[in-house]
């Protein structure tokens, strides 16, 4: 039996390597769908720890805040007050031997530039019992203030440095003496250089 086939009407098709590059092409596919399936998991794997570590932390923080908030409470009783007062005293003790006036001119002194010098220093606690400095320094000009600011905001002893106020003297007032005096503010930290190399060796 002989099957005549018009080429013409029907155009020979080669099925074969048609499939070859279907079956590659969807090869290809499922590979890139389970390598993104893998991480999806994985990111939902590591996500799950994540959340377990937070809520972990979250509970040890709510914990310390309820002991914190327990020992408020007893101190804040009324026998308790002369504890209270006690514990005051002994904390603006301990700030006060902390502070050295040696220590703190040597640290000025690195940061001071020309021209400007310290009128007086004042040390204080703050709210929450870092230690301030208010400093009184003189100068020829409000450039040689900003530059000491800028100096100190860089060393590793003095945060959050601030003009909190300047005045300015005429030449009569001045007889010869600074023509501008600012009112710098400064947390101070004498033991900052320590602190960071007990967290460099950890």
């Amino acid at each position: 039996m002989r099957i005549d086939i018009n080429l013409a009407s029907q155009p020979y098709e080669d099925s074969r390597q048609f499939w070859s590059y279907w079956a590659t092409g969807l090869s290809l596919l499922s590979l890139i769908t389970l390598f993104l399936v893998f991480l999806a998991i994985t990111g939902f794997v590591r996500a799950g720890h994540d959340r377990v570590q937070i809520s972990r932390l979250k509970d040890q923080i709510a914990a310390y805040d309820r002991e914190k908030a327990q020992a408020e409470a007893v101190l804040n009783q009324p026998q308790n007050r002369a504890l209270r007062e006690q514990s005051r005293f002994l904390n603006s003790l301990f700030q006060r031997k902390e502070f050295s006036w040696t220590k703190v001119f040597e640290d000025l002194e690195r940061v001071m530039p020309a021209h400007l010098h310290v009128v007086s220093i004042n040390p204080g606690n703050t709210a929450d019992n870092s230690l301030e400095i208010k400093l009184l320094v003189g100068g020829d000009s409000r450039e040689q203030a900003l530059d000491l600011v800028r100096k100190m905001e860089g060393s590793n002893r003095f945060r959050q440095t601030r003009i909190e106020s300047e005045k300015v003297e005429n030449e009569n007032q001045s007889g010869g003496g600074d023509r501008v005096q600012f009112e710098i503010y400064a947390l101070y930290s004498p033991n900052a250089d320590k602190t960071a190399s007990v967290g460099g060796m950890n």
